[in-house]
């Protein structure tokens, strides 16, 4: 009687083993298929992408439309604007940051709470009901059109989601940490680099990951408040026709999206341990 039960079990076992591994597979075909159909389509002649029946691996592979998006579209030129503009406003708003979400985490008064709310509340505003006062403001300062304002518009972007979640995180490191640091003689810039801030890298390099996918993302701040500074994000929709003046390159627009989409996917993969580490934060018990 006893080894029956134990071999049913086993079973059950076995059937909920196959079940989870079904499960996984079918979940990560319905995410990577997209991606390596983008990566096929941008890598397959356009005279190929539409035959039938459908060729899941192309039978002349080619760079060409790499190539025709480093000639004729400036993509050298993007690429730089990109990493340039999104490069800065990860530090320099991350700095910020974290400088932010250490103040209103520790010193609680009815001020700092409601300035706190207030950087929250701007979550709410959509873009588009300040586009057109911060338009004009941004040539009257004058810096439509350049560099820093881009950047002060991207570091504004990030601000209320990451000052958000790191201060939920400080919340959760013991002050007890902080005071032992205190009696061993450490200053406050000690006690604020040494013992907070790699306690929070796990949270802090899960919030770079989401506002760099966010901000290579951003389509409207350097379409609106930009005329000469192109980025990825808005040269995808401003491809060159070829032949026919109604058709949709596609070939191209699978270039540049699997161009977007490869350093978001080797970003999550290099800091694979510290998102993990990030979503395990609630192990620091306060």
């Amino acid at each position: 009687m006893k080894k029956n039960s134990n071999a049913k079990y086993k079973a059950y076992r076995w059937l909920v083993g196959i079940g989870r591994w079904f499960l996984f597979a079918l979940v990560a075909f319905v995410i990577l298929f997209p991606v390596y159909w983008i990566f096929i389509s941008s890598i397959t002649p356009p005279g190929e992408l539409f035959k039938t029946p459908i060729d899941y691996i192309p039978d002349h592979p080619t760079l060409e439309s790499y190539t025709f998006l480093i000639e004729n579209v400036g993509l050298i030129s993007k690429i730089g604007n990109t990493v340039l503009i999104i490069g800065v406003t990860l530090i320099v708003g991350t700095t910020i940051c974290v400088m932010g979400a250490y103040a209103f985490a520790r010193f609680r008064s009815k001020a700092v709470s409601l300035a706190f709310g207030f950087i929250v509340a701007t979550m709410l505003i959509p873009e588009v009901v300040t586009a057109r006062p911060l338009y004009e403001f941004m040539q009257k300062v004058k810096l439509f059109d350049t560099y820093q304002g881009l950047i002060i518009l991207y570091i504004s972007s990030i601000i209320p989601f990451t000052v958000l979640i790191l201060r939920n995180f400080v919340g959760e490191i013991p002050v007890s940490l902080e005071e032992a640091a205190s009696i061993d003689g450490a200053n406050f810039v000690q006690r604020l680099f040494l013992v907070v801030l790699p306690l929070m890298k796990p949270a802090i390099a899960t919030v770079c990951i989401i506002n760099f996918i966010n901000c290579l993302n951003n389509f409207f701040t350097p379409l609106y408040y930009s005329n000469g500074i192109q980025v990825l994000s808005v040269a995808i929709v401003q491809l060159p026709l070829r032949d026919n003046m109604y058709g949709v390159p596609w070939d191209l627009v699978s270039a540049m999206g699997w161009i977007i989409l490869l350093p978001i996917i080797i970003f999550v993969a290099v800091f694979e341990k510290q998102i993990m580490d990030g979503i395990m934060a609630g192990g620091v018990k306060a």
